[in-house]
């Protein structure tokens, strides 16, 4: 898939300003793809998706988004857990040097982190959103449930 410019994800990790972010995204791209066993994908201004899935709350809000995927930045990767972060807490704690939101990880070179626990956490986080989706659409932001 491309973006709006119709560049592609080779095409657009390529354009990258920093030598160590196009490192780190290709690194990155090899073992979501390796994962989630999908191409990846261009999703907005930058993200890097690998897989789908639909969502369709209550309030009458749907729409697509990636299984997960990663933004990549000078200084600060961001990688995507749809499931949310606290659900991969034991794991985050053995990770590394990162920072973290609700649904984001925060890394500013993957040098930074351990990668095989960063592979578990992002397996997990896929497997987890993919048999979600395998019962119909998401009817709740997965990183603010309980489940």
């Amino acid at each position: 898939m491309t973006d709006n410019d119709d560049r592609s994800v080779t095409e657009y990790i390529a354009s990258l300003d920093d030598e160590q972010t196009v490192r780190d995204s290709e690194t990155l791209v090899e073992m979501m793809q390796r994962i989630s066993g999908r191409e990846p994908e261009l999703w907005n201004v930058g993200t890097i998706g690998f897989g789908t899935y639909h969502y369709k709350y209550d309030s009458g809000r749907e729409g697509d988004g990636h299984t997960i995927g990663f933004y990549p930045r000078k200084g600060k990767l961001t990688v995507y857990l749809m499931d949310g972060t606290a659900r991969h807490s034991e794991l985050l704690s053995k990770l590394g040097k990162h920072s973290l939101t609700g649904y984001c990880v925060y890394i500013k070179r993957l040098g930074d982190v351990d990668l095989a626990v960063l592979e578990q956490i992002v397996a997990e986080s896929y497997e987890f959103v993919e048999s979600k989706a395998q019962e119909g659409p998401i009817r709740q932001i997965l990183w603010k449930s309980n489940d």
